[in-house]
């Protein structure tokens, strides 16, 4: 960031003679930059930097994405024991407040009366903002959701605890309250819903996130992201209903503000259909092939698990046993309906077990390991779940949320019908466990819901038994789930805070773990309450 560019090199000349130091600003002004950039350069870039690092192989890969069982590892299964390596946590910290830097300056840029005339030719500047508080939205609740208390910027609150992305701040910015943080964020959507001028595009060029396309006519304006912003309050005061105050009253005007009606309605990153910028998992899958479905999850589609039975959804989200890398890379890998084709990666066992499993587990497929792949920040099917709660755990909303899940992943319409027809009454377990299949390879939220409501709970706990795919050479057929984490006997509700963040601003930081009940992985959010 810029302002820590600045910070540090006054340190560096700290000892220059004060003669020099008029002419400071000559000397930190890069000569390629320019004070009047394209917003939406820099709205895309920061969205696309935002969504490379949430579902790479790393902060998802390895951390969440196998925590909530939806993939297992086929070498480094310490991490699917909840070993995460540190640095993962430090990158999820850093590139977080720097794309959060990036939405304050389009705010910045819109709000100067000396740029914001300039800024106009780009889209309004209302929807231009808006779109910037939603997003900053959207990553503050990451992080609050990951970690606990966290440095936090708003756009409309100038309370003092709220101290990150502050150019005037210390790099030592206090940790805001979980309480005050969710709170804001409820306010800060609300506030940019109200603002967006749903006549009107967002952007007049590249926008990659809230413009979508009917007979080659640009139909969305401002309308797309307005159901974004009320849909992400619709999640956000669900998960804090009953510990922030207000939440209920959020979830009543998010609905009645209009929510998202249909698949079109998705918010989600596509990339380009090529090796230059192609999705992050597609791009690590060239070179690594460490990633696998889950065996909990293809059990649970199989309806070896649950009340479901079988969900053809599992044939959109995995590749039959034997396809290769490069069958996936190249798109011909073919599509079975046969579920003995089917067994998932046994989840969490010792590394010591994996050769024996791996032959007889199953990759994502082609749908998902692609150059192109939606990487998705919210759907369709998400919103009538939440509904769905909101409405005391309504029929219409639920098999609503199946159907558009299933439809979006390309089931057959008969065999989404079939499965319709077929699916146990609507019940909080019932419309839980749904979300999750749903919210498949959105980890983040999934983990989120699993620590509020304790569902899905066909997950392999610590301390459980369960059975391997293929016997041993010594004949083992089973194992027992085992967390390197001591004291932990369920998922992790957080992670650790970065490192580096210890080291940097210790005080601010043993303020926060105390506050929170100590930097620990079990350290409960106050959220988590089942």
């Amino acid at each position: 960031m810029k302002k820590i560019a600045i910070i540090l090199s006054v340190a560096a000349f700290s000892m220059i003679s004060n003669s020099c130091s008029d002419k400071f600003d000559e000397i930190d002004i890069n000569p390629n930059s320019t004070d009047k950039p394209l917003t939406y350069g820099i709205f895309n870039s920061a969205n696309k930097e935002l969504m490379d690092n949430t579902r790479d192989e790393w902060q998802s890969g390895r951390i969440v994405l196998p925590w909530v069982q939806y993939s297992a590892q086929t070498g480094y299964t310490e991490e699917d024991r909840y070993q995460y390596r540190l640095s993962t946590g430090v990158s999820l910290w850093s590139f977080s407040y720097r794309v959060a830097q990036d939405y304050k300056q389009i705010i910045d840029l819109n709000t100067d009366p000396a740029t914001k005339v300039q800024m106009a030719n780009y889209g309004p500047n209302e929807n231009q903002i808006a779109a910037s508080r939603i997003m900053l939205s959207y990553v503050f609740l990451t992080l609050a959701d990951s970690f606990g208390d966290i440095p936090y910027y708003s756009f409309g609150n100038q309370d003092a605890d709220f101290q990150a992305l502050n150019i005037d701040a210390t790099l030592q910015p206090k940790f805001a309250s979980q309480q005050k943080v969710y709170a804001d964020i409820l306010k800060e959507l609300k506030e940019a819903s109200e603002m967006i001028n749903t006549n009107a595009v967002v952007y007049t060029n590249g926008d990659n996130l809230f413009s979508y396309f009917e007979n080659n006519s640009n139909v969305s304006k401002g309308i797309k992201l307005k159901k974004f912003a009320n849909s992400l309050r619709l999640r956000v005061a669900t998960r804090v209903k009953g510990v922030v105050p207000g939440a209920q009253a959020h979830i009543t005007d998010a609905i009645a503000s209009g929510v998202m009606t249909s698949n079109a309605d998705n918010v989600g990153l596509t990339y380009e259909n090529n090796l230059v910028n192609p999705s992050p998992l597609f791009n690590d899958f060239r070179e690594r092939t460490d990633f696998a479905i889950s065996k909990t999850f293809v059990d649970l589609l199989k309806g070896t698990t649950g009340s479901f039975g079988l969900d053809k959804r599992l044939f959109k989200y995995a590749s039959p046993i034997n396809t290769t890398q490069k069958q996936i890379e190249q798109g011909t890998s073919v599509e079975s309906t046969d579920v003995a084709d089917f067994n998932g990666m046994p989840y969490g066992i010792p590394s010591s077990l994996t050769a024996s499993q791996t032959a007889s587990s199953n990759f994502f497929s082609k749908n998902i390991l692609k150059p192109a792949y939606t990487e998705i920040l919210m759907e369709y099917s998400e919103v009538q779940f939440l509904l769905a709660e909101a409405n005391g755990w309504s029929q219409a909303n639920y098999t609503n949320g199946v159907r558009a899940s299933m439809e979006r992943w390309g089931v057959p319409a008969a065999d989404i019908t079939t499965y319709i027809n077929n699916l146990p009454p609507a019940s909080q377990q019932n419309v839980l466990t749904q979300k999750y299949i749903a919210l498949f390879m959105q980890p983040y939220e999934a983990w989120a819901e699993y620590r509020r409501t304790g569902y899905p709970n066909t997950l392999l706990l610590p301390g459980q038994t369960a059975n391997l795919n293929v016997a041993t050479t010594g004949g083992q057929t089973t194992y027992t789930f085992t967390s390197l984490i001591a004291g932990l006997t369920d998922l992790p509700t957080r992670l650790f805070y970065p490192t580096s963040v210890q080291t940097l601003n210790t005080a601010n930081y043993q303020a926060a773990a105390s506050a929170i009940g100590g930097d620990k992985m079990d350290t409960k959010l106050i959220w988590d309450t089942n």
